[in-house]
């Protein structure tokens, strides 16, 4: 019964995919031009509205498992935004984008993948690990659902970078943003995550260990994205 409650929560009109989807565009009305969150705010809108459509149309083998993943995966993203807008510190994931969401050194797309790094790298483990406890399961009984996700970020992410990246006269002059950002790969960063949350899964039974690991893990993905978004010239 516990388990049906909470399928029942993430399934509801306040807490679904398509509450997540009303959020984000929230959100994006109120970002100025230019914003770094605002950015990436517009490219997890259209992953989560892809997510939405999978759904809808009967693509996830287990339409739960799959809503309960992205809703509480979104919830990370946009807890962040709710503790920055208190005046808290996020998490270390997050920090530098929030921190150099203005910065005029730093190009969209450099924004984009820095909170595509933050999510994937940090909280999409989290959120593995939120579900299995949320649904009584394993990662093993996620990764059907996990996979599918990955597979929609990953056939977004070339049009991320054909958007949101300078046009062709201008390719000199953005070569040092094709080196910097040629050394991210989100396929890579999607395996570290499942490798991740196989990692914490197994460390639940020892909770001082996994508090740590989560807070290094937390650590080196911000470093990673700091260097993301190191400001380059005009």
């Amino acid at each position: 019964m516990a388990q049906l409650e909470r399928f029942a929560e993430f399934t509801g009109s306040a807490h679904g995919v398509d509450g997540v989807v009303t959020r984000m565009r929230a959100l994006g009305a109120g970002f100025p031009s230019g914003d770094g969150v605002g950015v990436f705010n517009r490219v997890y809108l259209s992953v989560t509205e892809e997510v939405a459509l999978h759904v809808e149309s009967g693509r996830f083998p287990d339409a739960g498992a799959a809503i309960t993943l992205d809703v509480l995966f979104a919830e990370r993203y946009l807890t962040a935004v709710d503790t920055v807008a208190a005046d808290r510190r996020p998490p270390a994931c997050w920090r530098p984008l929030f921190e150099l969401r203005r910065h005029p050194g730093v190009r969209p797309l450099q924004f984009a993948l820095a909170g595509i790094n933050a999510h994937i790298g940090h909280d999409l483990p989290l959120a593995v690990v939120d579900t299995c406890r949320a649904l009584g399961c394993e990662p093993a009984d996620l990764e059907d659902e996990f996979e599918r996700v990955g597979d929609i970020l990953v056939s977004l992410e070339e049009r991320i970078r054909e958007d949101l990246m300078p046009g062709p006269d201008l390719f000199q002059v953005a070569d040092p943003l094709t080196h910097l950002l040629g050394s991210w790969s989100l396929e890579r960063a999607r395996d570290s995550a499942w490798a991740t949350a196989l990692a914490m899964r197994a460390l639940h039974e020892l909770p001082s260990v996994a508090e740590k690991f989560r807070d290094r893990l937390d650590g080196a993905v911000g470093l990673v994205g700091r260097m993301l978004l190191t400001p380059l010239p005009d």
